[in-house]
């Protein structure tokens, strides 16, 4: 027991039905507490699978310096498996994500450097001067580079995620709802699942005002962690059967009926995905049980929040 981290605790999260959302006559929705991680967000599954694996294969040396790209979840995630691994950490992100996120990470030692968004909203263009900023970075220091956005070793991390879901569900799911942001988690959940039971309907969710995977244009939103403006590189056809676009007001309000109704606090990914799994709800019915994802807690987005009550 002497050798237990912190990291010991992130994953083996909780799946609860909701009680008092869902329709009359539809199906059971379970959730994925994946806000019970030690951050508080599902995104230290990915981070550790990341950093392990270039640790193992020597990508990454011991005592060596780490850099990505985030809105923020991932990065407080790296933040705490390179603060408990001795990594220093390089991380690029902005001023149209969440003030906690960025004050968590400096909390847990990481170097910060913000670009400079638009008017606060995620755009297309603000992903991919992340993106260019990271790699001056990492050509500049010299450090491992995780880059999420292509990094396929996070894959397997949610593959063990789907694993819990399936037991915890007592082996039975009809459907799984998960909101897109590098796509992996989507990916990595669908493809254990459906090794499980081929008619999973899977369910991607995206942002309504910029709903690229479902040929809309890119556009703005302020859905922290999701949307990135531009079909993602770890995306494949086929993952979903389907693709729900949900709007940033409609996932901030179910967020927030979310936390009055069912005492769970949670991001506006999640308000989005609840809403995507009722519509799924409603049309497989009573019988079907459908699983989808708190991404992370609301305790992340209070300054945000208030400026909505």
């Amino acid at each position: 027991m002497s050798n237990r981290t912190i990291l010991h605790r992130i994953g083996h999260t909780p799946l609860i039905p909701l009680r008092s959302i869902g329709p009359a006559n539809g199906a059971r929705i379970l959730l994925k507490l994946e806000s019970e991680n030690p951050t508080g967000s599902m995104k230290d599954r990915m981070a550790l699978a990341m950093i392990e694996t270039a640790e193992a294969d020597g990508r990454l040396t011991r005592g060596g310096s780490v850099v990505e790209y985030t809105g923020g979840s991932t990065g407080v995630s790296l933040a705490l498996v390179c603060a408990v691994k001795g990594h220093s950490l390089y991380i690029v992100s902005s001023d149209a994500f969440a003030q906690e996120k960025l004050d968590h990470m400096r909390i847990l030692g990481a170097r910060l450097q913000l670009v400079r968004s638009d008017s606060g909203r995620m755009t297309e263009k603000l992903t991919r001067d992340m993106v260019e900023a990271a790699r001056v970075i990492q050509q500049e220091t010299g450090a491992f580079w995780t880059d999420q956005l292509k990094n396929t070793d996070q894959i397997a991390a949610y593959h063990a995620m789907a694993e819990e879901i399936w037991t915890e569900a007592g082996e039975r799911i009809d459907g799984f709802v998960q909101s897109v942001g590098t796509a992996a988690s989507l990916r990595g959940n669908a493809e254990a699942l459906r090794a499980r039971n081929t008619e999973i309907e899977i369910v991607a969710v995206e942002p309504a005002e910029s709903a690229v995977l479902s040929g809309g244009p890119a556009g703005a939103h302020k859905i922290d962690g999701i949307g990135a403006g531009f079909v993602v590189p770890l995306w494949r056809d086929g993952i979903a059967n389907r693709i729900e676009r949900v709007s940033t007001e409609d996932a901030r309000a179910m967020a927030l009926r979310l936390a009055r109704a069912e005492g769970l606090f949670a991001g506006t990914s999640t308000g989005a995905n609840v809403i995507a799994a009722l519509r799924l709800a409603e049309q497989l019915g009573p019988k079907a049980s459908i699983v989808t994802v708190m991404c992370d807690t609301g305790m992340k987005y209070l300054k945000s929040f208030g400026s909505a009550l």
